[in-house]
């Protein structure tokens, strides 16, 4: 009687075992990367922890343009950090790296930009193409399709 009972929950865990084998395959993916090649570090989520300088609710969810110089191991890299990232570690998992799209060396600081303090667009109306009404159940909104000067046809508003 007990022996089925264990043989039982045998299969029971064996089943439990690969259903959830099955769930983390699909998220799962393979990544491996080159020397040179250019990675973002993703920040941590956890609250009231400030990594790398970013701490507000809309905080980027990866950081900088960083070079791998080296592989260590399987999992883990070590990174050329700035100047200003001194004091962090610089081998990181490969969990917390995501591969950079695009060549980081054609990217503009944005404090070469010059910006305007005032940053309006003011746009003349050349016509009105549609008028509509649209009935909701107590009431009446009525809608104007507009044609800008600086918009062709396709971006009337």
């Amino acid at each position: 009687m007990q022996w089925k009972k264990l043989n039982s929950l045998e299969i029971n865990l064996k089943t439990a075992r690969s259903r959830q084998k099955s769930y983390t395959d699909v998220r799962r993916r393979d990544l491996e990367f080159q020397i040179d090649d250019w990675v973002l570090r993703k920040v941590s989520p956890m609250k009231g922890v400030v990594r790398f300088g970013k701490k507000q609710k809309l905080s980027p969810r990866c950081v900088g343009h960083y070079r791998i110089l080296k592989r260590v191991r399987n999992m883990a890299y070590e990174l050329v950090l700035p100047v200003e990232l001194a004091s962090v570690y610089p081998f990181f998992h490969i969990s917390l790296l995501k591969k950079c799209l695009g060549d980081p060396t054609y990217i503009v600081p944005l404090e070469s930009v010059a910006m305007k303090d005032i940053l309006t667009n003011e746009d003349e109306l050349v016509e009105i193409l549609d008028r509509h009404v649209r009935r909701l159940r107590n009431k009446e909104v009525a809608s104007v399709k507009v044609l800008w000067r600086s918009q062709p046809v396709e971006g009337a508003t």
